[in-house]
């Protein structure tokens, strides 16, 4: 069976797109700092979205789901205390649902193992209509009425998208930076909206068990 074996053993692949956008005022200082320097404006709040191309979970395939997150963190990023709620992908089987509850609460280690010891609080999972749609250069991102997001490369010399590369950043070493044209909010009590703010836009390739 595809969930056989402790959690935090079976072997598991994402590769894909992460979108975020958080209230920063300029490009987060997590990405170069590595969660040591404060955000812009003490605190970080966030949304982020996952687009899956290839993955798995054992032997349940994850291609093609999307998941939503939303991140309040109340300093560091490195200093954990994180609140965090997920949005799984309404398509997902009730197998593929717990596989990515597993990946995305930290619990089967790997690259998000970092969650399982960062985030304090975890304000739950629910299924939701995730979609995570690519219309030019802007990347979009829609669960239902809770998150209303979208961002975009912020252009350099010639046109070419900024990016920070060869970075320690958990997310992946190649971070694109970005501004959103939407971030709306409206979940767990909070009301955001971080229009015109900060974004990262990352290409991922993430596994476990090994490492965290």
């Amino acid at each position: 069976m595809a969930l056989d074996g402790a959690i935090g053993t079976i072997p598991w692949t994402i590769k894909g797109e992460l979108i975020l956008n958080c209230n920063c005022t300029v490009f987060c200082p997590c990405v170069v700092s590595l969660g040591k320097h404060p955000p812009t404006e003490g605190h970080c709040q966030a949304w982020s979205g996952v687009r899956i191309d290839a993955g798995s979970y054992g032997d349940e395939d994850l291609s093609g789901l999307n998941v939503g997150l939303m991140l309040e963190i109340p300093g560091n990023m490195g200093r954990g205390n994180w609140k965090v709620a997920a949005y799984i992908d309404e398509r997902a089987t009730d197998a593929q649902y717990d596989a990515l509850l597993n990946i995305f609460s930290g619990k089967a280690r790997g690259n998000t193992g970092l969650f399982s010891m960062l985030v304090g609080e975890f304000l739950g999972a629910e299924r939701a209509p995730v979609v995570f749609e690519t219309v030019g250069n802007e990347r979009r991102l829609m669960v239902g009425k809770v998150i209303q997001g979208a961002v975009i490369p912020v252009e350099g010399k010639g046109g070419e998208d900024i990016v920070v590369t060869n970075t320690e950043y958990w997310m992946g070493p190649d971070i694109t930076v970005a501004t959103a044209t939407k971030g709306r909010v409206r979940a767990h009590g909070r009301v955001w909206d971080f229009d015109g703010r900060s974004a990262e836009i990352c290409q991922i390739d993430w596994a476990g068990p090994k490492g965290t």
